[in-house]
């Protein structure tokens, strides 16, 4: 990051005086985001013709590698197209029974689809095993809904699946002739967190990963820290399709290109930088480690889950009242989920250390 980029990142800090540890989705736009969409042509993008939303859907595309992208206002709807232009009326998906796009996303596909969910358990690293997903698949019979796609999320719970398992995934669901459509609304993290494992580049292990699937949703409003936006990539004819299942859900936009500049800014400068909510992550559960009572599960990338087991179960409502007094806020009650982003420094991260420490006295 340059001289300007990191004094405008400090400005951008400083306007806050709460840490904000519950989502890296209530992140603010930059200061030189906020430039870029002041100055972003725009134009109709139903037509066709914002040349921001064009340019950022070629950029995402690229950058994925695939043929073409189209813009979503959500992930949510992003994965609704997705599974939408997969599979038709009756069909059935395979996805893990704590994916987004299973539970936590409406029911979409079965409410506006008729498509059929069949959640299964995922593994702890969020992985589906592929006996499980084999066992599931469906005969061609007519009692039967038609097994037409698999979903799986990357990062899940903060966690990247590794990429030994998505090559043997991406060639099994082949041989199977199932669609595969990657929920990657922190796929950038993932990428970043692989890319640091294996001292390589972001932007080659990021296609490494998308490469395993038929069409990736990525969210641009997340660790990247654009105010709106995903992006559905996939063939050029599946774009079509999608196309058409966004303007049936509403997602038709107008002038969209403010929106599609923030997320090409996001792209241009905030990927790289996704490392150090990384390295604050692991900050933080270092600091958090030995205090009786909490379980800290090893970060991965930017989100951290701490258990409250013994003693301390019985202090989740309390904790997180002081925090919150103490002008930290975060969510869970017996499951406690940090997240870090942009908008959290170091020194933010050693106050939320200082405050759970004193509250439980280590």
């Amino acid at each position: 990051m340059n001289s300007t980029a990191s004094s405008q990142m400090a400005n951008h800090l400083a306007t806050s005086a709460r840490v904000d540890l519950r989502s890296d989705t209530v992140t603010r736009p930059t200061a030189g985001m906020r430039e870029a969409m002041a100055k972003a042509l725009v134009g109709d993008d139903v037509y066709k013709d914002d040349p921001s939303v064009n340019e950022l859907q070629d950029k995402i595309a690229k950058m994925l590698g695939f043929e073409a992208a189209l813009f979503m206002s959500t992930g949510t709807q992003s994965n609704l197209c997705g599974i939408l232009s997969h599979c038709q009326r009756g069909d059935e998906f395979i996805v893990g029974q704590m994916a987004h796009c299973y539970r936590w996303e409406g029911g979409g596909a079965a409410v506006f689809g008729s498509v059929q969910p069949q959640p299964l358990t995922q593994q702890p690293d969020g992985s589906l095993l592929l006996s499980d997903i084999e066992s599931a698949i469906k005969p061609d019979d007519s009692h039967f809904a038609m097994t037409n796609m698999v979903a799986l999320e990357n990062t899940w719970g903060g966690q990247v699946l590794p990429q030994t398992y998505l090559n043997e995934f991406s060639a099994f669901a082949k041989q199977k002739g199932l669609a595969r459509h990657l929920d990657g609304a922190r796929l950038f993290n993932a990428a970043v967190a692989q890319a640091s494992a294996l001292g390589t580049s972001p932007y080659d292990e990021v296609k490494k990963i998308t490469q395993c699937f038929d069409s990736v949703s990525v969210c641009f409003s997340k660790g990247l820290g654009a105010p709106m936006g995903s992006a559905l990539c996939g063939t050029k004819e599946f774009i079509a399709k999608a196309h058409r299942v966004r303007k049936m859900a509403g997602g038709g936009l107008r002038q969209a290109g403010f929106m599609a500049a923030a997320a090409s800014y996001a792209l241009d400068h905030h990927v790289l930088r996704l490392a150090e909510d990384h390295q604050l992550m692991a900050h933080l559960a270092n600091g958090l480690s030995g205090i009786p009572g909490l379980q800290i599960e090893t970060p991965q990338t930017n989100i951290l889950f701490v258990n409250l087991v013994d003693g301390a179960k019985a202090k989740g409502a309390a904790l997180q009242a002081h925090l919150k007094q103490e002008g930290i806020d975060m969510t869970g009650l017996y499951r406690l989920r940090f997240v870090t982003h942009l908008d959290v420094d170091r020194a933010g991260v050693d106050r939320a250390i200082g405050v759970i420490r004193q509250f439980f006295n280590a």
